[in-house]
């Protein structure tokens, strides 16, 4: 499956969605996962961070949940920052939810949850780092 998307494709995703849910998120300033939803939020996005050993902590000022589906509220895009064993069942989750997006970070490839979500009617982004795309030149303005 092909991962070099083209920046406008990226970016079209990108301004598209108003909320993020951060699957992984870690309250450590050190961790990629939360540097990547504290620029997440910088950039104007509703950010809700998924990690069930947080569970009830705040991160960046946001309520951390224990699940996709403990979420009170629609979520545009599942970001993925858990091992490749643990995507297919977060991409179930993200479809049972009704995500429009599903974005796997960098390093993390998976065609078989890639397809079940294409197949469920999401678009998907596999090995590519959000915070990165939104520092990208084409981006002239903040997203929101």
């Amino acid at each position: 499956m092909k991962t070099d998307y083209p920046d406008m494709h990226i970016r079209n995703i990108l301004k598209e969605v108003q909320t993020i849910a951060v699957v992984g998120a870690s309250s450590k300033k050190e961790r990629d996962s939360f540097k990547v939803m504290q620029s997440l939020i910088e950039n104007g996005y509703k950010v809700f961070p998924i990690n069930p050993n947080e569970s009830g902590k705040v991160i960046l000022g946001e309520k951390c949940f224990p699940s996709l589906e403990s979420i009170k509220g629609s979520v545009d895009m599942v970001d993925i920052f858990r091992s490749h064993n643990a995507v297919m069942g977060v991409t179930k989750e993200a479809i049972k939810i009704g995500a429009k997006v599903l974005w796997m970070q960098e390093g993390i490839l998976h065609e078989e949850a890639a397809k079940l979500a294409k197949n469920a009617g999401l678009k998907v982004i596999m090995d590519r780092c959000p915070k990165k795309e939104l520092s990208k030149s084409y981006w002239t303005t903040k997203t929101k």
